[in-house]
């Protein structure tokens, strides 16, 4: 994986950081696209971005799965969260929509 990867998705990515602003887990159970969800719904790209740029960080969850993999957002990743999703609503209305359509 790229050190930098691209980000194929970015209404999916804003759409996770928002999630996990709230205090939402991403949950990994695999390494393949679709393996990890967020709210109940799967993260297709967006947790590899998520990762690569350490804005999320594995924490121990004693109540979870002994093979699943549990992430909350790392002071990086608030910090960046905060700025990407004011960034977003800032943007008219037509071109998120766009972005959405395009990825």
């Amino acid at each position: 994986m790229s050190a930098h990867p691209i980000i194929p998705d970015r209404g999916e990515f804003i759409d996770a950081l928002h999630a996990l602003r709230k205090g939402r887990v991403l949950v990994r159970v695999s390494d393949i696209s679709g393996g990890c969800t967020l709210d109940g719904a799967p993260l297709y790209s967006a947790h590899r971005a998520l990762l690569a740029y350490d804005l999320v960080r594995e924490f121990d969850n004693p109540q979870g799965f002994s093979s699943v993999r549990y992430y909350r957002l790392s002071e990086r990743g608030r910090d960046f969260a905060e700025r990407a999703c004011e960034s977003w609503r800032r943007r008219p209305l037509l071109q998120r929509l766009a972005v959405r359509l395009a990825g």
